[in-house]
């Protein structure tokens, strides 16, 4: 049985407040007051009979004791939600056709179970399931071919289109295992090797472009690649290093143990991942799918990247609605 005191509040209010080190944006992301957020803090280390925050320092920060407990308290929570965006059955029932484009960022975990609890229940409804990279999918619900899309977005306002941000999914770098190091020049320890591209005609390929451009950055054209997997494959093999996202690097993880990721050496940016609809669908359902995707991110893709890569805590993160 758990201490008195220790409530799944508490948790919530303990994992906010490890990711800002500040009462007020802990009280922001729960839906607290500040005084309620440091009574929960109070109780829970009261229960607990440890020190979990230094409360001395500005923003606070987490004493070892409480480095163990985040990560413990982090894994149930994660269990938790999980559990929940599983259970969620979406009221489908009505629907006799939904068409959704999914991009192939998703592929591997998050498409099938999605589209597991979506199909629990539509028990009357003609299905359609398009993946794609984000151009194509976008394309398609622009052309009034998808009713439902989930991709990255392009920050255009698309008329006749209701878009739901889900995620914020960072840039980043990727090179072969110990290339870079960890304190150091990155750039100087890249110069040797080749920027590896995403082909132009992809939405992720032109993001990068335009902010190198905007960072003043020349860096010589000499591969420019298509499939994700390929391109970190190909990073893998020592041929060169990229920019990609969390998500993509995510995808490729057999190559995770050749690949390392890097917060970027130059002005950090990021994109957005988005729910698209289309403008005759009521707004439940778009809500209630774009709720149920950010289930999913936040227990298959945040907590195990955040657990991985620690850097990207701020960064990497759900985009509540």
């Amino acid at each position: 049985m758990l201490n008195k005191g220790i409530t799944l509040r508490g948790l919530e209010v303990f994992e906010a407040i490890a990711a800002t080190g500040a009462v007020a944006q802990a009280a922001e992301s729960t839906g607290l007051s500040q005084p309620a957020v440091s009574q929960q803090i109070r109780n829970l280390e009261r229960a607990v009979g440890a020190d979990l925050l230094d409360h001395s320092k500005r923003p606070m920060q987490l004493t070892p004791a409480g480095r163990a407990y985040l990560a413990r308290a982090s894994a149930v929570l994660s269990q938790l939600r999980l559990a929940q965006s599983e259970l969620t059955v979406m009221d489908l029932t009505h629907l006799t056709q939904l068409s959704l484009g999914i991009i192939d960022d998703f592929d591997n975990d998050l498409t099938p179970r999605l589209v597991t609890t979506l199909a629990e229940s539509m028990t009357r409804c003609r299905f359609r399931l398009v993946t794609a990279p984000s151009h194509e999918i976008t394309e398609a619900i622009r052309d009034h071919d998808l009713h439902l899309a989930i991709t990255a977005s392009s920050g255009e306002v698309i008329d006749g289109i209701t878009e739901y941000p889900l995620m914020r999914d960072p840039f980043v770098l990727v090179a072969p295992t110990g290339q870079v190091p960890a304190q150091g020049d990155a750039i100087a320890a890249l110069q040797d090797l080749p920027m590896l591209r995403y082909g132009q005609e992809q939405l992720i390929g032109r993001q990068i472009e335009a902010h190198l451009k905007r960072c003043k950055l020349d860096i010589p054209q000499r591969f420019e690649i298509g499939s994700n997997p390929s391109l970190i494959a190909m990073v893998s093999r020592g041929i060169g290093w990229a920019i990609t996202t969390p998500l993509g690097y995510l995808r490729a993880a057999r190559f995770h143990e050749q690949v390392e990721a890097h917060p970027l050496p130059f002005a950090p940016f990021s994109r957005t991942i988005s729910l698209l609809a289309s403008g005759d669908w009521a707004d439940t359902v778009p809500r209630d799918v774009a709720q149920t995707m950010r289930n999913l991110l936040r227990s298959h893709m945040v907590t195990p990247a955040v657990t991985k890569l620690p850097w990207l805590e701020r960064e990497f993160r759900v985009l509540d609605s």
